[in-house]
């Protein structure tokens, strides 16, 4: 049997061709509801066009801007080697990527996204902080049919067509049994996390909560630390915390922002005495993990967040499938048992920068 073709589309939804070439090639003369229905039946048909014949046809680079915070480093440098490594294996697609950087989440993302509506971007990838804030801002992108996925958190009352993040609840709800397995006596954690206000950040809240009080009533938890991703903060706040009476008996580190913590820690000589899980994994921590002193860290996957993101607006663009409305990346638990099979990875991912 011969392949699907655009015309097949055409008369099973008894519309012209012209309109489902419009659709598929991401013109903007078409309503958004005559899109997803070609979209949705050229999935169902297994239509799948030549990509490479495709991109000669449109004679042109596809440009993407692609709107990533500076901090925390550690994490974001690593999404956006996951974003440039899927643009240089892209197969018969020229992809021009336009890389923005705004200090932190929920801070200067919105002036940047503003300042670019009228750029001629083919779709875009975003890191949201507070969805409320750039809410607006991205449905402005979607209109214009330039398609937008977030990435590492999500603004799901906006009109982005998907988000690629770590799964944030499990990745509490792991941090919470950990305890639960470890920690026997009663007695107070503590969880430093950057903005409730990122739909990530308040996640992971939720499932370490939730699971906390599931599996160890005899844990109670104090009032959420919330660094904004701010190192110096992180730090003073570290040490007010420390310095009261009494002090927690672990904390949770919802962020890749644990390296002040940990400073803090040992400083006050506690490090080997309270508990700590950390999130992601970088140069710095792996001495913590190997030690001990890091019961566990929690691997968000940044590299193949950032990776698979593209890889989805591209296969969008280009052969018109719309992908799932959210993808959520299994966390990796990295204990010092099992350390030593990303390490390797880890210095891979740093060579690449």
């Amino acid at each position: 049997m011969r392949p699907p073709s655009i015309k097949d589309i055409a008369q099973a939804l008894g519309i012209s061709i012209g309109t489902v070439d419009r659709a598929l090639h991401g013109r903007s003369d078409i309503s958004a509801a005559t899109r997803a229905r070609v979209l949705k039946k050229a999935e169902e048909l297994g239509y799948k066009p030549n990509i490479a014949a495709r991109s000669l046809k449109l004679n042109r680079r596809l440009r993407i801007g692609v709107y990533f915070p500076r901090e925390i480093a550690s994490f974001f440098d690593a999404l956006r080697s996951g974003v440039s490594d899927a643009a240089a294996a892209s197969s018969g697609v020229n992809v021009d990527l336009v890389f923005r950087t705004f200090p932190r989440l929920d801070e200067g993302d919105l002036e940047l996204l503003k300042a670019d509506l009228h750029e001629n971007f083919d779709g875009i990838l975003v890191a949201p902080g507070n969805p409320d804030h750039i809410g607006s801002a991205l449905n402005q992108f979607a209109r214009r049919d330039i398609p937008v996925i977030c990435v590492a958190s999500d603004a799901p009352r906006s009109e982005r067509l998907a988000a690629v993040t770590a799964d944030a609840q499990t990745s509490g709800a792991i941090a919470a049994e950990i305890f639960s397995r470890t920690i026997h006596k009663a007695g107070q954690l503590a969880t430093f996390v950057g903005d409730l206000t990122t739909l990530d950040h308040a996640e992971k809240l939720r499932g370490f909560a939730a699971n906390l009080a599931l599996f160890a009533p005899h844990l109670s938890l104090l009032p959420s630390v919330e660094s904004h991703e701010k190192p110096t903060l992180a730090y003073r706040q570290a040490i007010a915390l420390l310095a009261k009476k009494p002090h927690p008996i672990g904390i949770y580190v919802s962020t890749a922002n644990s390296m002040p913590i940990l400073r803090a820690l040992e400083e006050k000589r506690l490090i080997g005495e309270i508990q700590v899980i950390t999130t992601d994994l970088f140069p710095e921590l792996l001495p913590y993990i190997e030690s001990g002193k890091v019961i566990a860290t929690l691997y968000q996957r940044p590299f193949a967040q950032g990776k698979t993101a593209l890889e989805l607006l591209l296969r969008y663009l280009v052969q018109g499938t719309a992908p799932e409305t959210i993808t959520r990346l299994a966390p990796h638990i990295i204990l010092r048992s099992n350390l030593s099979l990303f390490t390797g990875y880890l210095k891979e991912r740093e060579g690449e920068r």
